[in-house]
């Protein structure tokens, strides 16, 4: 039986813990991004969202107060059963509700298609960041 996710808006202070590790087994142990490089200043600034299933932390992601969108991890076991696209979606929700008129993000680059199926577009040619190949993209809300 499909997992089935409910994803809500988190806050630094209240779910930090939960945040890093979500992100350190995403971003540091699976893909080698430094651990210094993972949080940033702009976490306690941050909405965040976590999707939840069965009590368990399954993915996350955060919207900074320019509206740029990031630090979207989705946990193994989890992985294609739609949860980064219900992070996705409460994140541009969030952001509409806030006003913004667009949001932004830097997609590894093997990612892209992903973003295009809420209406992103790639800009500018790709780049390294921590060593992993990203594209800029934005979409108008």
């Amino acid at each position: 039986m499909p997992a089935t996710f409910k994803v809500k808006t988190a806050t630094w202070p209240d779910d930090a813990a939960t945040l890093k590790t979500i992100r350190f087994e995403v971003f540091v142990e699976e893909q080698g991004v430094p651990a210094e490089s993972e949080i940033d200043d702009n976490d306690p600034l941050s909405i965040h969202a976590i999707a939840w299933s069965d009590g368990q932390a399954a993915a996350c992601g955060r919207l900074l107060p320019d509206g740029h969108i990031g630090r979207m991890a989705v946990r193994k076991p989890w992985r294609g059963q739609g949860v980064g696209a219900l992070v996705m979606e409460h994140l541009m929700e969030r952001a509409r509700q806030r006003g913004d008129r667009e949001v932004v993000l830097s997609a590894q680059t093997h990612a892209v298609g992903f973003y295009e199926k809420f209406g992103f577009v790639a800009e500018g040619d790709e780049y390294l960041d921590c060593d992993i190949p990203h594209r800029d993209m934005r979409k108008v809300l």
